[in-house]
Order: C-alpha cells, then sequence, then structure tokens
C-alpha cells in the first residue's frame, strides 16, 4: 500500500486539465497563446505591486502617525532598544507596518524568483487554464479585453 499511494499522489497533482476546444500540442504551437499568457502574467504583477502600493497608502500613514511620539525620540537619540519599545507598545502600528514590509518582500522574492528561475510549472499551467478560461467566456469575462484582444 505504501508504495501504490506516492503514484496515485503523483499522477493526481501532475495530470492538467485541457478544455476539450483545444489539444495540449495546439496551444504549444500557438504564439498568440503563448502571447496572452505572457499578458495574463503581466497583469498578475501589476496586480500585485497594485496591492502593495494601495497598502502603503492606506494602513502606513495611519501606523506612523501612532508612531509619531516614537519618531521624535528616534530622531534624537536613535538607539536599537528606543525602536524595540517603540514598536513593543505600539502594537497596531507596528502589526500595520509589519503587513507594508512582509507584502512588499514577499512580492519582491516572488517576482525575483520568477526572473531569476522562470515560472514554475504549476504557475505556468494555471495561467494557461486561466487564459482558456477567458477566451471560452469571450467578451462577457472582465480580463477578456486586456488579454485577449
Amino acid at each position: 500500500m505504501s508504495e501504490i499511494l506516492p503514484i496515485l499522489i503523483e499522477c493526481h497533482y501532475t495530470r492538467p486539465y485541457y478544455f476539450p476546444m483545444e489539444q495540449p500540442e495546439e496551444l504549444a504551437k500557438d504564439t498568440l497563446f503563448t502571447q496572452q499568457v505572457q499578458r495574463l502574467h503581466q497583469l498578475t504583477v501589476y496586480g500585485r505591486w497594485f496591492f502593495v502600493g494601495c497598502l502603503w497608502l492606506t494602513i502606513a500613514p495611519f501606523s506612523l502617525w501612532g508612531l509619531r511620539s516614537e519618531l521624535v525620540i528616534w530622531q534624537q537619540h536613535f538607539t536599537w532598544v528606543a525602536l524595540r519599545y517603540g514598536l513593543f507598545y505600539h502594537p497596531l502600528s507596528t502589526l500595520g507596518l509589519s503587513v507594508c514590509i512582509g507584502a512588499t518582500v514577499s512580492t519582491l522574492v516572488w517576482q525575483s524568483r520568477n526572473i531569476l528561475l522562470g515560472l514554475p510549472q504549476r504557475e505556468k499551467r494555471r495561467l494557461e487554464k486561466q487564459v482558456l478560461h477567458i477566451r471560452q467566456q469571450g467578451q462577457n469575462h472582465p480580463l477578456w479585453r486586456w488579454i485577449c484582444h
């Protein structure tokens, strides 16, 4: 039984789903399809950076406002202990800044990995499946204008 389980799991995760209207061989040769997948990936990148920008424009000012008294102290006599205690005694401000910094770093790491190592196969399959879904829905899909037109 332990020998069969990895085979079943492997088959379950490696079997891609294709819509019946197009075959995988045809999709690999279709340069238009490849361009559409790249456009969808580019929209994903823009969406992530837009989300990070919105975090910095909405959450960060409130977090820094909560730390305004500590900022004055840090400007006069900065020490790591003052920073630690300032963040410790302002947990909501610390949480807000942590969310902003965490989203920024995770987006930077994600985009750097994609640039240096290329897209993982799972991500490529997801994007391909999503482009096929957009094609199938046609102009009714909100992303059709940016992907297929």
